[in-house]
């Protein structure tokens, strides 16, 4: 009987922590578009290359930095495991060292770190 009523206790426990579980009930919010972890790599290597032939065709300044920061928006969309994630952070500061250097006027040197971050963001497809 008292192997009983622990087996009893064991599932009860077990079957309301599936019940309540947030991984359970996981989904996305209403109207929220939600990307597979290549999709999301490829959007944002795609708003990199735009900002990176809006450098090569004289933006300068805060409206470059803006698309940095749409790049940098749309890495956040990139979760598939700790691994990506990691690298993700990386190559992320480095879309940050660029929007900076953009807005300090140094177009060159954004240029160079917009390519760096791009390559960045394609090696993290190997990861998946």
């Amino acid at each position: 009987m008292n192997i009983l009523k622990k087996a009893l206790l064991s599932l009860l426990i077990a079957a309301s922590m599936g019940a309540v579980s947030t991984s359970a009930m996981a989904e996305t919010d209403k109207g929220r578009i939600t990307y597979a972890p290549a999709e999301a790599i490829d959007l944002v290597v795609g708003k990199i290359k735009i900002a990176i032939d809006a450098a090569n065709s004289g933006t300068e300044g805060d409206a470059l930095a803006d698309l940095i920061k749409e790049a940098s928006d749309g890495s956040k969309e990139i979760n598939a495991n700790d691994k990506v994630d990691i690298a993700r952070s990386k190559a992320n500061n480095t879309l940050k060292s660029a929007r900076k250097l953009a807005q300090e006027g140094k177009k060159g040197e954004a240029e160079e770190a917009l390519k760096d971050a791009s390559k960045k963001f394609e090696a993290l497809k190997s990861l998946i």
